[in-house]
């Protein structure tokens, strides 16, 4: 089936504002970059070129010696069949992280003005320096991620005035029907078991058979280890592969912090970090650092030598744990170690949604799974996976000193800024 995405409705906007800037979309590999940008232009009535850096290498010569866009144009139009009409036609280079000084060139052709850019590619953030700092008023930038929650209900037959019902019951504080939180928690761990990867949703959509989301999942992971080889030095490809696979193990701990020590005894952060912000800045893990303090702002708090790792996709997580834990998730099997599982997709919900996304862990306060910025107010976010959900000591702790909302009574506090998240009692939503 055809998934619809969200950043659809953001790509709408910049075609329908008719905005001269260029459009850039960033993601990881195997979200849907190429796909959704193709889709949403092949069904408007605009003039759009496609131009592939890695399939078409010989794009990147052209970009490389142009002078003038009449230049570029000529060069280009020997390599398609499409006609480039001024004021019409849609370019769009994909894999642009074969030539990363497209992104300084792109504020000449912009000025230039004849005709609209669009830009994508995977590992932006490691082979593009300066991305964030592209001119001003020349580039709008939008960061794509796997399907969420939300996403994945469409192959499902909930239809959208049930999810406008829970939007709605979320928004009042009102339960939902029983009959229709079961059905959402027999759901969401289906998201668990799937993830938000489109070709892996797509294909269960088509089979309904978790074996070919499992092999989909470990060709994508073979291709994340295969970029390493390809974009990093020959000394570094070892630790970045050992870093990736670790993840699943560190995130199976009562104390889900990743213990540096963990991957080579002796090894200490300061030695490894630029392996650490690669493998975050190409996608394929979320870093949450850890607050000293659970006050806003939290990154004047943050501590980067203190973090917590988690796969990009959570249906890739349970896929490295095996089909054992793919099947204990389906059958509700209390047995079940899941704690870091639903972390990570909750983590993976916050990031898609553009949160910065810490942890707080004090040993007189106690521990804070998450805690977010959201409306001027400091968020703590607990997520629990047993029967233990009313417990949240450290919650308390932190209300008692006036770390989180002062101006609320105790009594409105627990109602209004602290959400749990849970598989026995409540739903799952997005903020």
């Amino acid at each position: 089936m055809e998934l619809v995405r969200k950043i659809s409705k953001q790509i709408q906007s910049w075609y329908n504002n008719k905005d001269k800037k260029a459009l850039l979309i960033k993601g990881a590999r195997q979200v849907g970059k190429t796909h959704v940008i193709r889709e949403f232009f092949e069904n408007t009535e605009c003039n759009f070129i496609e131009f592939n850096l890695i399939e078409q290498s010989e794009v990147i010569g052209v970009l490389q010696s142009f002078t003038t866009v009449n230049e570029m144009i000529m060069g280009l139009s020997t390599l398609t069949d499409k006609k480039f009409i001024k004021d019409d036609t849609i370019i769009f280079f994909d894999e642009i992280q074969k030539y990363k000084e497209m992104v300084t060139k792109i504020k000449f052709l912009v000025d230039e003005g004849s005709f609209r850019y669009i830009l994508s590619g995977s590992l932006l953030g490691v082979e593009i320096t300066n991305l964030e700092s592209a001119p001003v008023g020349y580039m709008t930038s939008y960061a794509m991620f796997p399907l969420d929650f939300e996403e994945f209900l469409q192959i499902t037959n909930i239809s959208d005035d049930v999810i406008d019902h829970i939007k709605q019951s979320f928004k009042n504080r009102k339960p939902l029907m029983e009959v229709i939180n079961q059905k959402l928690l027999s759901l969401f761990d289906q998201y668990l078991v799937v993830g938000g990867m489109p070709e892996a949703v797509s294909k269960f959509a088509e089979t309904y058979n978790v074996n070919d989301v499992l092999k989909i999942h470990e060709d994508i992971i073979d291709l994340y280890k295969l970029d390493f080889t390809q974009y990093e030095s020959v000394d570094k490809r070892l630790l970045l592969s050992n870093i990736y696979d670790i993840v699943p193990a560190e995130l199976l701990k009562q104390n889900k912090r990743f213990i540096v020590s963990d991957i080579k005894k002796g090894l200490h952060f300061e030695r490894v970090e630029d392996s650490f912000l690669w493998l975050d800045n190409a996608g394929v893990v979320l870093t949450v650092y850890n607050a000293t303090e659970p006050r806003i702002p939290l990154k004047l708090n943050e501590k980067q030598s203190l973090f917590k790792l988690y796969l990009s996709d959570v249906g890739m997580l349970t896929s490295v744990y095996g089909m054992s834990t793919k099947t204990m998730l389906l059958s509700n099997d209390s047995k079940l170690n899941g704690g870091g599982i639903y972390e990570n997709a909750v983590v993976c919900e916050l990031v898609s949604k553009g949160f910065n996304v810490y942890y707080y862990n004090s040993k007189r306060n106690g521990e804070l799974d998450f805690v977010i910025e959201y409306n001027g107010r400091l968020i703590p976010i607990e997520v629990k996976s047993g029967k233990d959900y009313k417990i949240h000591s450290a919650l308390n702790n932190c209300i008692m000193k006036k770390y989180i909302i002062q101006r609320l009574t105790p009594t409105a506090k627990r109602l209004e800024i602290f959400i749990v998240w849970t598989v026995i009692c409540q739903t799952v939503y997005q903020l």
